[in-house]
């Protein structure tokens, strides 16, 4: 049976994502990996005080890291 495992993090501390799931993996051997495939959202405009248009400036996207897997 199919089971899934997701990881979620932001796009300005990927490396703390990646080590995350390969931390994961590496615990979970005994597991078949099927698939891992990723999504980033849409980023947000910050909003600025005062309502100014200059500088704008973008919070940072949501990423999320799916692993479909099945026990061995």
């Amino acid at each position: 049976m199919h089971q899934i495992k997701l990881f979620k993090g932001i796009e300005t501390e990927l490396s703390q994502l990646q080590d995350e799931v390969n931390a994961w993996l590496r615990d979970n051997q005994n597991l078949r990996v099927l698939n891992i495939f990723g999504n980033i959202a849409p980023q947000t405009l910050r909003q600025q005080p005062g309502g100014s248009m200059g500088d704008r400036q973008f919070a940072p996207s949501d990423v999320l890291m799916t692993v479909v897997y099945e026990k061995s």
